[in-house]
């Protein structure tokens, strides 16, 4: 049986906030752990609370997630940065369709990290959103910046253009997976 909940005095009065407007529906966020949590109740058919499920509430950046969304970069950024196809396709693709693979990319991540994370704490966390949609495709495109730098495939000086747009392909499967794996918990 779940009592009570430990509260961090400092974030008492955003929390009251939280808990007013999530009472409403069945639940409550507190925090555990330094963590945002929700907390449902879970009754029988009288109304009497047996216990209580409590589901990680992921709406705010933490450096374990950043650490999470740097390794899942990685995931993907290595195996594709080592092939030619990608390398070639940097030279032969057009700056505007390297362009609208950047725009696919944000899109994907946005939608993605909305529908997981965000769905129904979007109105509360707007700059948090938009935090971990820039994070992550800025933290995935560093990463593969710099795994194409140290194997010599970004011509840094002689041409940047052709530099950032093999960051960029290469970043479109490594931005997904860096996403993928923010949601482990």
């Amino acid at each position: 049986m779940f009592n009570k909940i430990p509260q961090d005095p400092s974030s008492l009065s955003k929390q009251k906030k939280q808990s007013q407007m999530s009472s409403r529906k069945g639940h409550t966020i507190k925090r555990l752990g330094g963590y945002l949590h929700r907390i449902i109740p879970i009754g029988d058919r009288t109304g009497k609370v047996l216990y209580f499920a409590i589901k990680p509430l992921m709406v705010e950046l933490k450096p374990r997630d950043i650490m999470q969304i740097i390794v899942g970069a990685s995931l993907f950024a290595i195996p594709v940065s080592f092939t030619e196809e990608a390398w070639q396709l940097g030279m032969v693709l057009p700056l505007n369709n390297v362009l609208g693979i950047l725009l696919l990319s944000l899109v994907f991540i946005s939608g993605f990290v909305y529908f997981n994370f965000y769905r129904f704490n979007f109105r509360n966390n707007f700059f948090n959103y938009f935090k971990r949609v820039i994070a992550t495709y800025t933290l995935s495109f560093i990463v593969v910046a710099l795994i194409l730098t140290l194997i010599q495939k970004c011509p840094w000086g002689v041409n940047n253009v052709l530099a950032f747009k093999r960051i960029i392909i290469i970043s479109f499967p490594a931005c997904m997976s860096a996403t993928l794996s923010d949601t482990i918990k």
